[in-house]
């Protein structure tokens, strides 16, 4: 069994060595354990300390790409190297390496195909209240979307079976963390989560550029999730709602109307024929929405089915 542990990286030569440290030279379970590390465009020396530190694998962007691209480019190559298990850690050194053993335990033992690192959310000092309810609401609406229940799902401390790799298709180019686990939700794959411990801030979060873009960066992922994954359902909805809301405006209308001051309520019979065209345009981009998303399942099996003949070569 092979197992390949993927670092994605930028600017991280400082934390970077740390991490590299702390990973565990032995995993029951596994013959092979290898090392990845990303480097997304770094301006510093991240590449050239994972060489020193002998680091078997390195891929290198000559600019930054994201964290959603570096991602899966460390999910790719690790396929091309015949990984059994992939885990994921950040270069922060927020995970507690040692917890490597608790998330791949499930899939070793064939219950899980993804598992979550938890972390103690609501004992961590440094997550602001506003953050840590954020991080609670997209769990909630992760859960929602795929089926799951990961009370962590922006953890980037994970594992994952080959299989489950396959699967995977990020279009997502701020993070790989919610859609990663709506895709496994989605294709009827086992997914889970077990505690894990985190090590102390080394520094602020380089996603998370300060409360206000959280906050509307969280809104937009959570909003095209939606969109994403139950097109119909949103703007069906969405449909709904406008076109109850011109038919009421209408009734309104008729109601002065017939008790003789309709002239002076114009502007309702506007509003409610705008907004009941609206819905009736909604209504039908949630046909068009299901049909595309039909399209992009179909291209999905596509994808893994080719992933599968390749790394089976």
């Amino acid at each position: 069994m092979k197992l390949i542990i993927q670092i994605p990286c930028f600017n991280e030569e400082k934390t970077l060595p740390i991490v590299l440290k702390g990973l565990p030279l032995k995993i029951k379970g596994f013959d092979v354990i290898e090392r990845l590390v990303i480097d997304d465009g770094s301006c510093d020396r991240t590449a050239l300390v994972a060489e020193e530190f002998g680091v078997e694998h390195i891929i290198r962007f000559p600019a930054n790409q994201g964290l959603a691209r570096g991602f899966m480019a460390g999910i790719k190559r690790s396929l091309d190297l015949n990984a059994d298990v992939i885990v994921n850690i950040d270069a922060d050194n927020q995970y507690c390496a040692d917890d490597i053993q608790k998330l791949v335990t499930p899939i070793l033992n064939g219950k899980a195909d993804y598992v979550i690192g938890a972390r103690p959310i609501d004992e961590i000092p440094h997550f602001s209240v506003l953050k840590k309810w954020l991080q609670k609401i997209g769990s909630v609406m992760v859960g929602y979307v795929s089926g799951t229940n990961i009370p962590d799902a922006p953890s980037g401390f994970r594992a994952m079976s080959r299989e489950l790799a396959r699967r995977l298709n990020v279009y997502s180019e701020y993070t790989y963390t919610l859609e990663t686990i709506i895709q496994a939700g989605r294709n009827n794959m086992s997914v889970t989560s077990v505690p894990i411990r985190v090590n102390e801030d080394l520094r602020p979060s380089r996603l998370v550029k300060g409360n206000f873009s959280y906050v509307k960066e969280s809104i937009i992922t959570i909003i095209r999730i939606l969109v994403v994954y139950m097109p119909f359902k949103f703007f069906m909805t969405m449909g709904a709602f406008c076109s109850a809301v011109g038919f009421l405006v209408g009734l309104r209308f008729l109601y002065y109307y017939f008790s003789g001051e309709g002239s002076g309520h114009v502007q309702s019979v506007i509003l409610a024929g705008l907004l009941l065209g609206i819905g009736f345009q909604t209504i039908l981009v949630a046909f068009i929405a299901d049909l595309l998303a039909v399209n992009r399942k179909l291209s999905e099996d596509i994808r893994y089915k080719l992933n599968r003949k390749g790394n089976n070569l």
